[in-house]
């Protein structure tokens, strides 16, 4: 279970967390199940300890997600600056999740960088940089939750792990794996997901709060963006949807609505990669899916200064929205090389 984390650096956490009074727990801007299963994971565990710590996020999480145990605790920093700024200053631990550059935290990087404390990373993306003092890195796991898990297995703390902890981590593995459909590198991740049921975890809320109960207008949101906006280039076996604001506004869009919309192309037969561009108020959020291989991270990096895992991964521009699909156009043509033949 624990085989795949580096044993020494396991036991420098274990004691970075016991040495700790004041811990602080951060994710990424836009938080999704991963990020906020993954920090609340660590926050009931290290409460478990008798730590005081705290959950600090960017921005706003889903409402989808409002069903997981400390959820109302979270601090926002686009709501409550001065209580996220103080918690920093006072945190001598702080615990980066499912992140690897500072600016995926958009405005709150800052506070994070100049906070005293020491600095550890904990995430499954590509190319981390290196800004914290210890670095637990694993783009292989389908998750961060699923290091979570590991990493309190190889630190000796699985007996700590109540229902609280395990409800959340089990939340990020579901919601980044598809409920076990896509990133499921390690055959193992099934014996996590058993622990994780031992510990009373109720999967089948989990499946219906975090991925299936949507809002009225969520589904019309989506129903609409596949008959009117999805446009398919056969000969690239690629998908492309585009909102506008104006017509996620028509809609009564709110954070969360569009999540997942970005996997549903590539339930046509044939189809690679799918492309979903969103209008926000500052960017145009670009999110990537693909199959078979396809590495739509390269898309994301060349195109809009992302990345991520190889078939899931997203970055922004800083344009019109036309512009931003016509640059997706332009370069089709360029990651045509990494389509594989059909097999006979």
């Amino acid at each position: 279970m624990d085989k795949l984390i580096d044993s020494g650096k396991a036991k420098d956490f274990r004691r970075l967390i016991e040495r700790s009074e004041r811990i602080v727990l951060t994710c990424h801007v836009r938080p999704d199940g991963d990020a906020i299963g993954s920090t609340l994971g660590f926050w009931h565990l290290v409460r478990t300890l008798g730590k005081e710590a705290s959950v600090i996020v960017p921005d706003k999480a889903p409402a989808n997600l409002s069903f997981l145990p400390g959820f109302k605790e979270i601090g926002v920093y686009t709501c409550h600056p001065q209580y996220c700024e103080k918690m920093f200053a006072e945190a001598d631990l702080v615990i980066c999740c499912d992140f690897n550059t500072p600016s995926r935290q958009d405005n709150l990087a800052p506070l994070m960088l100049a906070s005293p404390a020491v600095k550890v990373l904990v995430d499954h993306h590509q190319e981390p940089d290196t800004f914290t003092d210890l670095s637990f890195s694993y783009p292989d796991m389908s998750s961060t939750c699923e290091l979570v898990f590991r990493l309190i297995a190889a630190m000796g703390l699985y007996e700590d792990v109540n229902l609280d902890c395990a409800t959340s981590l089990l939340t990020g593995i579901i919601t980044d794996t598809r409920n076990f459909a896509v990133n499921c590198k390690h055959p193992d991740l099934y014996d996590i997901l058993m622990r994780l049921l031992g510990k009373g975890v109720d999967k089948e809320r989990i499946v219906k709060e975090a991925l299936t109960t949507r809002s009225l207008s969520s589904l019309k949101l989506e129903a609409y963006a596949i008959s009117e906006k999805l446009e398919v280039f056969h000969r690239h076996k690629a998908a492309l949807i585009t909102l506008s604001r104006g017509e996620l506004d028509r809609f009564n869009y709110e954070r969360g609505d569009t999540e997942g919309l970005v996997n549903r192309p590539l339930e046509v037969k044939g189809l690679v990669y799918s492309i979903f561009m969103r209008e926000d108020p500052d960017c145009i959020k670009v999110s990537a899916r693909s199959c078979d291989g396809f590495p739509v991270s390269e898309i994301c990096k060349d195109l809009y200064a992302g990345g991520g895992h190889i078939q899931a991964a997203g970055g922004e521009f800083h344009g019109t929205l036309e512009q931003c699909r016509a640059l997706l156009l332009e370069n089709m043509d360029k990651y045509d090389k990494y389509l594989k033949a059909p097999k006979e």
